[in-house]
């Protein structure tokens, strides 16, 4: 099999017509995301029809070769999304330079390979969905999907609904804007209340720097809800398939079975 070493880097203008970007199809293969394909791409680590191509701007259609690192692009599978219970203590990483435990070191075997939407940071917990398109990815992330995260948080110190009423027209800390945060008290817990907060667009650290503006000190943050999708009864490190009925309804998609069979591009590569 040949590999990118075997051919000098062509750089190829966008092609005209129907198709698709190139680094769009590679992400529908959940290889990475398309960002990460396009950084792939610039590397000289993706061949199409056996020619080394070093621009994202090209448009591929059915029936081209593309190989990455030397290895057939698997044909698209229909994107997948999962709901996982992420508990404390664990990276939305890959890996870690210091060896703390990571999401992958924490799912059980036998998935597809899937990526985060969104992040939780080390010691946030609750829930996290995982896809196995890129593409599906970035939809779910893009601000404009306009979908409400919720959260049960535990805080130090002292608040009342008042207080808290001052995050629903957006604050401003330290030069950074933070949108509209619908925050309420639910109870106390010795010196530590909880509260529930509900937000569209997600910075990071987000609910733990205004909470800490407030004077409030958060020790447990809980995702509950990611849109239409709710963490519900799902067990610590749980991890359940959103419904393909579910996903067409809530996303507007039109995904069917997968296939019986696939092309032949693996003779291609050979030949």
């Amino acid at each position: 099999m040949a590999t990118a070493s075997d051919h000098k880097p062509a750089s190829v203008e966008g092609s005209k017509g129907s198709g698709e970007r190139i680094a769009k199809r590679i992400a529908r293969a959940g290889l990475c995301s398309r960002r990460e394909a396009e950084a792939w791409i610039k590397d000289g680590r993706v061949k199409v029809d056996n020619r080394v191509i070093n621009s994202p701007a090209l448009d591929v259609r059915a029936g081209q070769l593309i190989m990455v690192d030397g290895r057939l692009l698997p044909e698209a599978e229909p994107p997948r999304l999962f709901r996982y219970h992420k508990p404390r203590g664990v990276l939305t990483t890959a890996r870690d330079e210091i060896g703390r435990p990571t999401l992958y070191d924490t799912l059980p075997p036998g998935l597809p390979r899937l990526m985060p939407v969104g992040r939780l940071d080390l010691n946030s917990e609750g829930l996290l969905l995982l896809t196995n398109d890129g593409e599906l990815k970035r939809r779910l992330e893009l601000p404009v999907t306009g979908w409400v995260r919720r959260y049960k948080v535990r805080a130090y110190g002292l608040t009342d609904d008042q207080t808290l009423g001052r995050l629903a027209k957006g604050i401003a800390i330290e030069g950074v804007a933070y949108g509209p945060i619908e925050a309420r008290l639910e109870r106390y817990q010795g010196d530590n209340a909880w509260i529930t907060m509900s937000l569209r667009e997600g910075k990071n650290r987000e609910i733990r720097r205004v909470l800490d503006y407030l004077g409030l000190s958060v020790n447990r943050l809980i995702r509950l809800a990611y849109g239409p999708f709710q963490l519900g009864a799902l067990a610590k490190r749980g991890i359940e398939e959103v419904p393909r009925k579910v996903l067409n309804d809530q996303l507007g998609l039109n995904i069917e079975s997968p296939h019986r069979a696939r092309t032949s591009a693996a003779s291609r590569a050979k030949g």
